[in-house]
């Protein structure tokens, strides 16, 4: 037996060995403000000494949409729709809790909840009282649970491949992802993190390649190793995901615009058609060929059906109420 334990220590020191010679570091948080956080950039204080990486474009008197990225991302990925949106909306986008540069969470929590309160939290801090919110993916899953928690706030909601839906994905997804979820094989690879894996993360989760640039597998790459973040991610897939229950989300009344991307491996096409089937009062605009960030894959396409479906919602809620839509 003496062979198979010096095999087996063997390999446990090539292991540690590996890990600290091929260990990523931080990247360095002045660097990364200098290079992402560029105006119309602002870190905005909420709950007492706690700061969010905010965008806030737009006529301060339009009509408010507050965009919720994925896992992951950050407020980056919105920018083609921001661009598109901020001469008739008031357009707030913001990176959220572990993500980007707001870094952690300084009480360490992750769960559903605590990303729905950073939403008022947002939204109080700049005096925003009624919105229109769009999530993608988890950012979708963190919208509905904010229009299930406080529909009274919303004008509007927009799930983009939204999570939340009780759907499995049949195909490969995202590595990244998938190894995140493997408990120390997950806590070794955020360590070691390499940008080829980042790349290929982000290609299995588009069919569009034409968005797997270097410049946006740089910022994936370097923002998720923003001090803390790596360790907010594991914590946050620890977590564990929720899934919305058919009585909670049959309960929304708030106009709804499901928009799914046809190709999408992350979560599948099967979603769009539960969330279309439960919610009462939404429209489903479809995207053939994309995948999981129909936003950036398709982003023209996708912020017009955005613009013509908002502004008949809007003009419908102003008629009702026989005021001005905020």
């Amino acid at each position: 037996m003496k062979w198979f334990w010096r095999i087996l220590g063997g390999l446990a020191l090539a292991l540690v060995v590996a890990f600290f010679i091929f260990r990523v570091p931080d990247t360095d948080p002045a660097e990364m403000q200098a290079k992402y956080g560029t105006p119309p950039s602002r870190m905005l204080a909420i709950d007492g000494d706690r700061r969010v990486h905010v965008r806030d474009e737009g006529p301060r008197d339009a009509p408010v949409i507050i965009l919720l990225h994925g896992s992951n991302a950050d407020l980056h990925t919105w920018q083609k729709w921001a661009d598109a949106l901020k001469g008739d909306y008031r357009v707030v986008r913001f990176d959220q809790r572990g993500h980007g540069l707001t870094g952690p969470a300084a009480d360490g929590e992750y769960a559903l909840g605590s990303f729905v309160e950073d939403i008022d939290e947002v939204a109080d801090a700049l005096d925003i009282d009624r919105f229109t919110l769009a999530g993608n993916s988890m950012g979708g899953a963190i919208a509905m649970g904010y229009a299930i928690a406080k529909p009274e706030r919303l004008d509007a909601l927009v799930l983009v491949d939204a999570g939340g839906a009780p759907i499995e994905s049949e195909g490969s997804g995202n590595l990244a992802f998938t190894l995140a979820g493997i408990p120390v094989v997950g806590d070794a690879m955020s360590q070691m993190l390499p940008r080829s894996l980042v790349a290929r993360s982000l290609s299995q989760s588009v069919s569009n390649q034409d968005v797997v640039t270097p410049e946006a597998v740089d910022r994936y790459w370097e923002l998720a190793r923003y001090p803390g973040n790596r360790a907010a991610t594991r914590k946050r897939f620890s977590v564990g995901r929720k899934n919305f229950a058919v009585d909670e989300v049959g309960k929304v009344a708030v106009p709804t615009l499901v928009m799914w991307g046809e190709e999408d491996a992350l979560i599948p096409y099967e979603a769009a058609a539960w969330y279309m089937e439960h919610l009462p009062n939404a429209t489903l605009a479809s995207y053939p060929g994309i995948g999981h960030i129909p936003m950036e894959e398709a982003a023209e396409e996708s912020v017009a059906d955005l613009q013509v479906w908002l502004e008949k919602v809007l003009a419908s809620t102003n008629e009702q109420s026989g005021g001005t839509a905020s």
